[in-house]
């Protein structure tokens, strides 16, 4: 089945995925405000149409911390996303290459990072969390490095997990042991194509990335455990200074909501920050990225280069994100529910999607580069 737009992959997904996987990449935290704001607040955003602009041709093409890119977007890492389709990060980087756009791997992946390398052709970028084990970070980025991967997006809105009550309404969080096992095999029996595709043919079901300090535990109980424990809430700017000693690529800080911590951001260095709420997965009530991007922008856009996610469904989306301020924007929900539905297929066709209505957007907005995308084709600047 071909979708008529990114939106109708959601339906898909939903359709095709045990319960509790899709309440997991559907869900935000607490009562959802802030998830629900980024997509209403993005579709707020006004574009000036212009008319008679001489745009025959619309140019899309950007680049990136060094990196020649199609289009001005990226795939967000997604924690479990592997586990949507078979060996599903292997497909998204696939898709991604093709697309000519980085691909971010989680550290929280199915796939490991020398697996993900095999099926790519590309450098993609890599992101990391801040763990209390600094040898396991250390382990992880000399592998980063190994592999090429050409960016590392270090989250630090993730000291510890959300309250995502719609997890443990669904099963996957706060059901241990054997019945908590069992409601989710459950309700993969209920997904006969998701069952025999990745519950049967998409083994081994372990987070490859972490899977040897979880010692041989692979349960997402365990993974949820260890996360509670040693993701470091203590960490502070000076961290930083860790990161840096073992990572000498470009450093991409994700999570970025105030333009005083973009300030820090810059001034430790960082090449980029990605204004982020984490998809509505973390404090609930916090701006939208649409909200809180400008202001961002404004304090910091000519001492780093300014990425953005959240609530972008569409190329149009794309725009107007950029319209805000972003330099690029990192899709998320929106390729993980095409990866649900139709695998590497439907990564590929939505990332048409955004191509196609990136065109139509630029053109009757009178936009006929990438550059030309600023505050001045608002409505209300």
């Amino acid at each position: 089945m071909i979708a008529a737009s990114a939106i109708d992959y959601r339906e898909l997904a939903r359709r095709r995925l045990p319960h509790f996987l899709f309440e997991y990449i559907d869900g935000g935290s607490y009562a959802q405000v802030t998830l629900r704001r980024n997509v209403a607040d993005l579709e707020a955003v006004e574009l000036r149409q212009r008319v008679l602009s001489g745009v025959d041709h619309v140019d899309l093409t950007t680049s990136l911390f060094g990196q020649k890119m199609a289009l001005p977007v990226a795939l967000a890492p997604i924690g479990l996303g592997g586990l949507t389709a078979r060996r599903g990060e292997r497909q998204a980087v696939r898709a991604a290459e093709a697309a000519g756009i980085p691909f971010t791997l989680s550290t929280v992946s199915a796939c490991t990072l020398e697996e993900v390398a095999q099926a790519a052709s590309k450098p993609f970028w890599f992101q990391l969390y801040m763990i209390r084990d600094r040898a396991f970070m250390r382990d992880l980025l000399a592998r980063a490095r190994e592999l090429q991967c050409s960016a590392l997006v270090f989250t630090v809105d993730m000291p510890l997990p959300g309250s995502r009550y719609r997890d443990y309404h669904s099963g996957l969080a706060g059901a241990a042991g054997f019945k908590g096992a069992l409601r989710r095999a459950w309700q993969g029996v209920k997904r006969p194509g998701w069952a025999w595709d990745v519950g049967i043919m998409g083994r081994p079901h372990t987070l490859g990335n972490v899977a040897p300090v979880l010692k041989g535990s692979s349960g997402i109980e365990d993974f949820l455990g260890w996360m509670r424990v040693n993701f470091d809430a203590s960490s502070t700017w000076k961290d930083l200074d860790f990161i840096r000693s073992e990572w000498d690529g470009p450093l991409i800080i994700k999570g970025i909501l105030d333009p005083e911590d973009a300030r820090e951001a810059a001034a430790l260095g960082a090449d980029g920050i990605i204004v982020s709420n984490h998809g509505g997965r973390q404090l609930d009530g916090v701006p939208s990225t649409a909200r809180a991007l400008p202001p961002i922008a404004d304090a910091v856009g000519d001492r780093l280069t300014v990425l953005a996610d959240g609530g972008v469904r569409s190329g149009l989306d794309v725009v107007r994100m950029m319209a805000l301020g972003a330099k690029g924007v990192l899709l998320g929900r929106a390729w993980i529910y095409a990866l649900a539905a139709r695998g590497e297929a439907g990564v590929a066709h939505v990332l048409q999607l955004i191509e196609a209505e990136m065109r139509v957007a630029m053109t009757l907005s009178g936009a006929a580069r990438i550059a030309d995308i600023g505050r001045d084709r608002l409505v209300d600047r």
